[in-house]
Order: structure tokens, then C-alpha cells, then sequence
């Protein structure tokens, strides 16, 4: 890391929030067979925030995703986003989730560039581009991703970890200010997960989205987040919102630091302690 990105992450951000959530509720279904999905959660992230919520299958942490980016509407509450409500004003906000979803008859590079065709205020200038910006930009965020010279590849010709790579550079092209990453690395092996947490880390250091990650990975939740909410079994609510305070850039030897160790085991015990309560509610 450069001494500019260091100086740059060491001075303290402006606490300015970038999504709030208020006393919402999600209930899917209508009728006797409806449930109750999200229940009554409250939630403020600032700017600059690296979010991780995990607990259990089910307990809503998708759901929070959807609401922040207007794919789902609350029953009940409010979200906004830049101070506004969800669809009143576009924030742009960029994706990665488990499977990378690479049109196969692109290359790795239009794959990659597919946002600057969809999001404005580059899809106007898309087809106006003559002068290899964009591509430009495109090959930069391969290269920070260990993918230099792979542009020109289809996505059948790169392994799955590459390819998740990729995914995290299509996400990040158009300078998203949020972030939302549902699982990205669950279907990978243990060794292709920690160096792709090494790569998101450092990405993020650099531009500081707002980021929202999804995970049931304990270990991956305290190595990349500045803030980790722990949520109960259906209905969702947060039931414990913890900082992490790790210095950073954090390395995989952190993961066998006491403190670390002993953040990964609290937060298994609140699930566990979430789960028990809510067996017993039942």
C-alpha cells in the first residue's frame, strides 16, 4: 500500500450517513400463509462503512440488501438512502454475488465494462468513448486483481476464483458509493477465499464505498468489516451491532491473533444465543 492510500485511510472520514433504516418490517405472503421475514430493525451506516451481517439462513440479511437498493419495499418503515427515500434519487450502487454470472459470449473485459453501458452517466458516453478510457479503466481494476492479460479470455476459460475476481472489478467500474456483495466468495475453496479477502480489502481501502457484505463466514465477516450486525433467526432483527477495530491492511496471520479469535467466538455465541431464544419463543 502507497503512503498517499495510507495517509488517505488514517484521516478520520466525515461521519455522513449513507443509509438508514426505520423501524422497518418485511412480510412475504398474504393470508394465513404469509410470514414475517424482518421485524421491526432499525439502522444507521455512515459513509465509508464496511458492513458484514451474518446469522442464520434466513434471518434476513439478503433482505436488507434488496431494501437498500429498492428491489423490495418494506411492509412497514422507512429506507432511505443519501438522505432520501429508496427510489426518490439514484445512488449508484454496484453487486457481486455468489455465482459471477458472466455472459459467455463476451470476453472477461466486456464483461467487465457492462455497467458503463447501463448506469449513467457513462452509458451516455459509452458509445461516444473513442479514445480507450474506458477500456483503460476496465484493464486497471483487472491488473489490481491479479488478472493483468486476461481481458481477453471468455469466461469458460477461467477458474472460478478468477472469475469471482472479475466479478468484484464489473461491480466496481462505474464507482459505485455502495457496495452490495451477497456471498461472493461461499462457493470457493479456503486458500482462493482468504487471498480474494486480501484483494476486496485493498480495493476498498483505495476508494472507500459503502459496502454491505453477506456472509456466513465469521472469519471473513471480522477480517473485512469495520462493523459487523449480528441478526436472529426469522424473524430478522439486529441483535448486536459490534466494531472491529483491526488495523489495517489486515493479513491472514490476523486471523490467528488472539484478539481475532476471540471476536469470531462471541460472535458464534450470539447466534447461537439468537437461535436458542428464538426456539424457545416458538
Amino acid at each position: 500500500m502507497s503512503l498517499a492510500v495510507a495517509v488517505e485511510f488514517l484521516t478520520p472520514m466525515p461521519a455522513r450517513r449513507i443509509v438508514q433504516l426505520e423501524d422497518v418490517k418485511v412480510r412475504f405472503g398474504a393470508g394465513p400463509t404469509s410470514f414475517l421475514a424482518l421485524d421491526r430493525t432499525s439502522l444507521t451506516v455512515h459513509a465509508g462503512d464496511f458492513v458484514a451481517m451474518v446469522g442464520p439462513s434466513g434471518c434476513g440479511k439478503s433482505t436488507i440488501l434488496k431494501l437498500v437498493t429498492g428491489l423490495l419495499r418494506p411492509t412497514e418503515g422507512e429506507v432511505f438512502v443519501a438522505g432520501r427515500q429508496v427510489g426518490a434519487e439514484r445512488v449508484g450502487v454496484g453487486m457481486a454475488f455468489q455465482n459471477p454470472t458472466m455472459l459467455p459470449w463476451l470476453t472477461i473485459r466486456q464483461n467487465v465494462m457492462l455497467p458503463l453501458k447501463i448506469v449513467e452517466p457513462y452509458r451516455s458516453a459509452f458509445r461516444a468513448e473513442k479514445n480507450g478510457a474506458f477500456r483503460d479503466r476496465a484493464e486497471a481494476l483487472l491488473a489490481k486483481v491479479g488478472l493483468s492479460g486476461f481481458g481477453d479470455r471468455r469466461p469458460w476459460e477461467l477458474s472460478g476464483g478468477m472469475l469471482q475476481r472479475a466479478n468484484l472489478c464489473r461491480a466496481l467500474i462505474h464507482e459505485p458509493k455502495l457496495l452490495m456483495l451477497d456471498e461472493p466468495f461461499g462457493a470457493l475453496d479456503q486458500f482462493t477465499r482468504e487471498e480474494l479477502w486480501s484483494i476486496l480489502q485493498a480495493l476498498w481501502m483505495e476508494a472507500r464505498p459503502t459496502v454491505f457484505l453477506v456472509t456466513h463466514d465469521l472469519r471473513e465477516a471480522a477480517f473485512l468489516a469495520t462493523r459487523i450486525l449480528v441478526m436472529s433467526a426469522r424473524p430478522g432483527r439486529v441483535v448486536e451491532d459490534r466494531d472491529v477495530g483491526f488495523v489495517r491492511p489486515r493479513t491472514i496471520d490476523t486471523t490467528y491473533e488472539e484478539g481475532f479469535t476471540a471476536l469470531t467466538h462471541g460472535l458464534r455465541s450470539s447466534i447461537m444465543a439468537a437461535r436458542q431464544s428464538e426456539a424457545k419463543a416458538s
